[in-house]
């Protein structure tokens, strides 16, 4: 199974910080031990913010589900023209993909870690 977290590294910000720490490492600014470090740390970062940080709660409704897909306890979504909303605003999405998971079956629990705003 995958690991769950890969999905952060998948996000524009992960890609972005993969691909500058790839660049640093091919030029030797940087060791490949030190690169995977700053990825961990990213991934834990993550789980953290959207645990800790984030308090806004989105719903959607309506739309074309277009595909499905269950493997490995993870559902994925295909959406085509979806409202979603929250607090603030309602937009319409012409496509959307949300891929979910279950954290319990997680085999190795991300370790937890503390921001300064936290402590």
């Amino acid at each position: 199974m995958a690991e769950a977290i890969d999905l952060y590294r998948h996000s524009a910000i992960g890609v972005a910080l993969i691909e500058t720490l790839n660049e640093m490492v091919a030029s030797g600014a940087l060791s490949p031990e030190l690169a995977m470090a700053v990825i961990m740390q990213f991934d834990k970062s993550m789980c953290h913010a959207l645990d800790k940080h984030v308090e806004s709660r989105a719903t959607f409704k309506g739309g074309n589900l277009r595909t499905y897909r269950f493997c490995d306890s993870i559902w994925t979504l295909n959406l085509r023209n979806t409202t979603f909303m929250n607090e603030e605003i309602e937009t319409v999405l012409p496509k959307v993909k949300i891929v979910a998971y279950d954290m319990r079956l997680i085999e190795e629990p991300v370790v937890p870690i503390t921001c300064q705003q936290c402590q």
